[in-house]
């Protein structure tokens, strides 16, 4: 049974779907991530990996299949983290590569399509595990900190070069150059790189019951987490005055053509219990009409990272860190 979205699939006769496979058949909109707009591509595809099992489970299917979420080709499935809903039975589902999709979409329209699943994904118990956390800190006021950070894990296929090896390396970076200019820091500089973003975000919510008494001396937060694209701005998310009081910043960027802002519901999940106490947060804005080609593919390894761009990345996180730990005034909330 192939659906191509929700509304289609609500649509149907749940006596139809009963016992069978659904197949969501929603593409990724490469024209959309070719003009810039990767993350929105991805966000209006991705819903159907996260809830799609779900919904075909409350129409009777006993199993569900996803067309791949990103713009990757060669038959390289995409993996990624699936909710399983309380009011559903939870069934098997596994992602399909847009080509083999395809394939069963024409088969469908000739006639009733048998199939038999080996799916191999299994939940193991948890382990002990850590996030990183280096502090430079601060001259002035050690007290409050700026956290620029990205995340250690990475689904399995690939190596988790752009996703999040890139973020990790940025943060370091940035942390490093601003050690090797010999600059101080008047706020606390903390660079994290978080374990287990992809898989319930344990490492994010160990640092928010360890540190949630201090959110009010936390001065801001960033997170890099979208690979290693050329930088062509900075994700806001807080007070529209804070872009104001960045200018002199955004002007030094936009020389090297970062200098764009954006103001953002959600820029980083490692850092969105601080986003959600109103601490002012950050991530880099980048190219991303490629990310999604390779994000959570067996094609995630090193060859692509671009070191210029790496490099260009770490720059602009630098900058924009330092600014921040060395403002006169404290941000909005």
């Amino acid at each position: 049974m192939v659906a191509n979205n929700f509304d289609e699939l609500k649509a149907l006769p749940r006596d139809k779907v009963a016992g069978k496979i659904v197949l969501f058949n929603y593409s990724f909109d490469k024209q959309m991530a070719a003009g810039g707009h990767g993350g929105d591509a991805y966000g209006e595809a991705v819903v159907y990996r996260g809830d799609g099992p779900s919904a075909a489970a409350r129409q009777g299917a006993v199993a569900c299949l996803i067309r791949s979420v990103g713009g990757a080709d060669y038959r390289l499935p995409h993996t990624g983290q699936t909710k399983y809903a309380d009011d559903a039975p939870k069934i098997p589902a596994g992602a399909l590569t847009a080509e083999d999709a395809d394939l069963i979409v024409d088969l469908v329209r000739q006639g009733q399509v048998k199939m038999k699943l080996t799916l191999t994904p299994q939940q193991l118990p948890d382990v002990e595990s850590y996030n990183v956390i280096g502090d430079i800190k601060g001259s002035e006021h050690p007290e409050q900190i700026i956290i620029v950070s990205g995340h250690l894990d990475s689904w399995d296929l690939g190596t988790g070069a752009v996703d999040d090896g890139a973020g990790v390396a940025v943060s370091m970076e940035a942390a490093n150059l601003i050690q090797k200019l010999h600059l101080k820091p008047k706020r606390t500089i903390r660079m994290i790189a978080w374990m287990n973003e992809e898989n319930g975000l344990a490492g994010s919510k160990q640092y928010e019951k360890d540190h949630r008494e201090e959110w009010s001396n936390h001065f801001a937060a960033m997170e890099t987490d979208g690979g290693a694209g050329h930088p062509i701005g900075i994700n806001i998310k807080g007070k529209f005055e804070i872009k104001k009081l960045l200018a002199p910043v955004l002007a030094v960027l936009q020389e090297s053509g970062a200098g764009g802002t954006n103001f953002a519901e959600h820029v980083g999940a490692d850092i969105e219990p601080m986003e959600k106490a109103d601490v002012p947060a950050f991530s880099p804005i980048q190219d991303s009409r490629f990310y999604f080609n390779y994000h959570h593919t067996a094609a995630d390894t090193l060859d692509k990272i671009v070191p210029k761009e790496l490099a260009e990345n770490s720059a602009v996180v630098a900058v924009v860190t330092y600014a921040l730990a060395n403002m006169e005034q404290p941000l909005p909330r």
